[in-house]
């Protein structure tokens, strides 16, 4: 195991953070993108418990999940667990966010959460008026053909919320290095399983029957769990906090992108300058430092 943290370590130490996050940026919005694709064969629930279930295999082999919950104390498992649930409903609610509204809509909304902790940890005059600015970005790309579906509204804040928690519990995962940060992550994933396997499990099990549903499956799962989750924990362990929120304005306009061209999601003008208000929001706000995180 202490061979597959050095391997970890050496290739984030390798490689600039900002790259790593670069290839998360893709991957987040590339996998469920796929996913999206797959919804009318296997249903939304059951494209997230593939999603969960195929990472959670994925990584079980070098992570050892069993090994790391074991060892880890009381403080650690809490950790684990608190992240593990939170991955399961985020990627559940995202789903169900994406199944009634565009990619760039949800994307978008996922980083005004960021902002909003900024604001509470950090109260002054430049925070609050990235927050402002992101509002009103949100409120430009919520226009009238989607100000209706309140449903899929509610899931896409519910995953914003959720979101928020993964950066600030993932951060909190990656603070002993990149090799315990990717070791704690399968462990977290095999906890994910474990929540969502109620969820999605009725749907999943209608596609066992065809090879090529289930190989998709695989496929957005490591697509969207483990290569992206993977790249975040190796940027993490180098990034500060602060940095890595910085960098997430960057993400709206990576989901826009993908959906322009894998689900054909045109975005108009108006689609454009919401999406580009958010992420001067989110490029503007300046979050609060962190000890376990922003030191040196």
């Amino acid at each position: 195991m202490s061979e597959r943290r050095s391997a970890f370590t050496k290739a984030s130490e390798a490689v600039p953070p900002h790259l790593w996050f670069g290839v998360s940026a893709v991957f987040h919005y590339l996998g469920p993108s796929f996913a999206v694709l797959l919804f009318p064969a296997i249903g939304v629930l059951g494209v997230a418990w593939m999603r969960i279930a195929s990472a959670a295999a994925i990584f079980a082999p070098w992570t050892k999940p069993w090994r790391t919950i074991r060892v880890a104390d009381r403080p650690t498992r809490l950790l684990l667990f608190g992240l593990g649930a939170c991955l399961a409903v985020m990627n559940a609610s995202f789903y169900l966010a994406l199944d009634r509204l565009p990619m760039s809509l949800v994307a978008t909304i996922e980083f005004v959460g960021t902002i909003g902790v900024a604001l509470y940890g950090l109260r002054t005059a430049r925070n609050l008026l990235a927050l402002v600015v992101a509002v009103v970005g949100v409120f430009v790309l919520i226009d009238v053909r989607w100000s209706s579906d309140a449903m899929g509204l509610f899931w896409a804040f519910l995953n914003g919320a959720l979101f928020v928690g993964y950066i600030i519990l993932g951060h909190k995962v990656s603070s002993r290095g990149a090799g315990d940060g990717v070791q704690r992550l399968g462990a977290a994933m095999a906890i994910a399983f474990v929540f969502v396997m109620p969820i999605g499990f009725e749907e999943a099990v209608q596609a066992f029957g065809a090879v090529e549903l289930v190989l998709a499956g695989i496929g957005v799962g490591f697509c969207s769990s483990v290569v992206p989750y993977v790249c975040d924990q190796l940027a993490m362990s180098r990034l500060p906090r602060s940095s890595f929120a910085l960098l997430l304005a960057l993400l709206p306009a990576t989901a826009t992108i993908v959906g322009a061209v894998v689900l054909a999601q045109i975005p108009g003008l108006r689609d454009l300058a919401g999406v580009a208000l958010v992420m001067i929001g989110v490029a503007v706000h300046k979050p609060a430092p962190s000890v376990a995180s922003d030191g040196p």
